[in-house]
């Protein structure tokens, strides 16, 4: 399994997301600290979920990191991400 798809995996069961966009930024890092020639070590992440209500935007990234407790580091060496309410999103598209 690729670490996108155990990435979408695993923050489905731990988050139910109603949207999930995970783009493998791995190419734009060639030369960086952390990156292995075959990819999949820097991801951009976008999770709209509704169990990110009432949360900081710190703790809503705590709640993805923890869901990707034992990839953060190896394989995964950086991971932007954005993530928001479906109310959050919706306004953000007006």
């Amino acid at each position: 399994m690729s670490v996108a798809e155990t990435i979408r995996r695993k923050l489905e069961q731990a988050l139910a997301p109603e949207r999930l966009e995970i783009v493998d930024e791995s190419h734009l890092h060639r030369g960086h600290a952390g990156h292995r020639p075959e990819g999949e070590t820097h991801f951009r992440l976008t999770v709209i979920a509704t169990g990110f209500a009432g949360r900081s935007r710190l703790e809503r990234q705590r709640l993805v990191t923890a869901a990707l407790r034992e990839e953060m580091g190896n394989p995964i060496h950086a991971l932007s991400m954005k993530t928001l309410t479906p109310e959050e999103a919706a306004a953000a598209c007006e």
